[in-house]
């Protein structure tokens, strides 16, 4: 190998170790849609929220916020426990899964976890594990 060689080959060398690529620190991305749903939510509509306010009478829900594919929704609510007692009550719902509260007059209100089972019908659970099967007013 010649002189002239072995110089291009120890500068090209020197050149790829000195240009290594610096990897930046992971950052957390922060997503403007909260990932999951809580109790909390359907009391206070964020500033962000209440850019896409949105309310409309032909339909179940309350009102409406955020964008096409992200919209989460507000519905009053109605229906019974698994012991036929009458229960009403409003929640928050993304996709299939959304969580609110029930209103009771004789005791304090009760946090739920929703679900959708069928158009207009949800299956809702407090804490304590009781079921409870709502619909939409």
């Amino acid at each position: 190998m010649s002189l002239k060689s072995k110089f291009i080959s120890f500068f090209t060398f020197f050149i790829m170790w000195g240009c290594k690529k610096e990897i930046p620190p992971s950052y957390k991305i922060k997503a403007f849609y909260k990932e999951v749903i809580t109790p909390e939510d359907r009391k206070v509509i964020t500033p962000e929220e209440a850019k896409t306010y949105h309310v409309n009478n032909e339909y179940q829900y309350e009102y409406r916020t955020g964008k096409s594919g992200h919209y989460e929704y507000n519905y009053d609510v109605k229906g019974v426990n698994i012991k036929g007692d009458s229960v009403r009550g409003n929640i928050n719902i993304e996709g299939k899964y959304g969580a609110g509260i029930l209103i009771f007059d004789t005791i304090k209100d009760l946090e739920i976890k929703a679900e959708w089972i069928d158009y207009g019908k949800l299956k809702a659970t407090d804490k304590y594990g009781n079921e409870y099967y709502l619909i939409v007013n």
